[in-house]
């Protein structure tokens, strides 16, 4: 690869993991968290979101093709690139490594958790309330919740991080004092949007969100 072609794909796998694919993973994380407010509140979100105009269009060009490309030109980094011990700091590197880790995890995660999820509403016409059901049936798994733990934590470091290596490639962030700043407010960020991931897993996971689905 021609590095005038290496450094455009790499700036395009960077801006397309804040826009769209960053900002989707906050907004669906979101979502999730009406189940935290009861099975009839995430039913009612998951309806008004499938209201939009035009959904599986803005879905497709906008969330699964952009994510497609992150992910396979992610993995292309990940086992290309290489540590530099002697021009970084040790937790640079660090950050680094878990960056491609997560990366990889997030990869796997999302792919399962699609076709656990949006391709069964997609091929069986579910409605929004087949799918709190469903979701709430695929969390009550003991195995799954670990797995699902696993994979928010995944996405979200790999998202924070990222928007920290974002601002550094796209020279907003310059000088040390900056980049230290910015990684005290994305280490924030990670705490926050997983607090909101891992509330709504275990929303779901709840007993009292069954017997709420029993009742409908």
């Amino acid at each position: 690869m021609s590095t005038h072609r290496s450094f455009f794909s790499r700036r395009l796998h960077s801006l397309l993991g804040v826009i769209p694919v960053g900002f989707f993973l906050v907004e669906h994380l979101i979502t999730n968290h009406y189940a935290t407010e009861g099975a009839q509140a995430f039913t009612e979100q998951v309806e008004w979101i499938w209201g939009i105009p035009f959904l599986p269009i803005l879905e497709i060009f906008f969330i699964f093709l952009p994510l497609l490309y992150h992910g396979v030109y992610g993995l292309y980094i990940a086992f290309t690139a290489k540590n530099n011990v002697g021009s970084f700091s040790l937790f640079r590197n660090i950050m680094f490594m878990l960056q491609r880790l997560t990366g990889v995890i997030t990869l796997i995660f999302v792919t399962l958790h699609v076709w656990e999820t949006r391709l069964q509403v997609a091929l069986n016409d579910y409605s929004a309330d087949q799918l709190t059901h469903l979701t709430a049936d695929l969390l009550s798994n003991p195995v799954n919740q670990v797995w699902y733990t696993i994979g928010i934590l995944a996405a979200v470091f790999h998202f924070s991080n990222g928007m920290w290596s974002f601002l550094v490639t796209w020279g907003i962030t310059v000088g040390p004092r900056a980049q230290r700043i910015s990684s005290y407010v994305w280490a924030v960020v990670f705490v926050l949007v997983s607090y909101i991931g891992l509330s709504a897993l275990y929303a779901f996971a709840d007993p009292e969100f069954t017997n709420q689905l029993a009742q409908w």
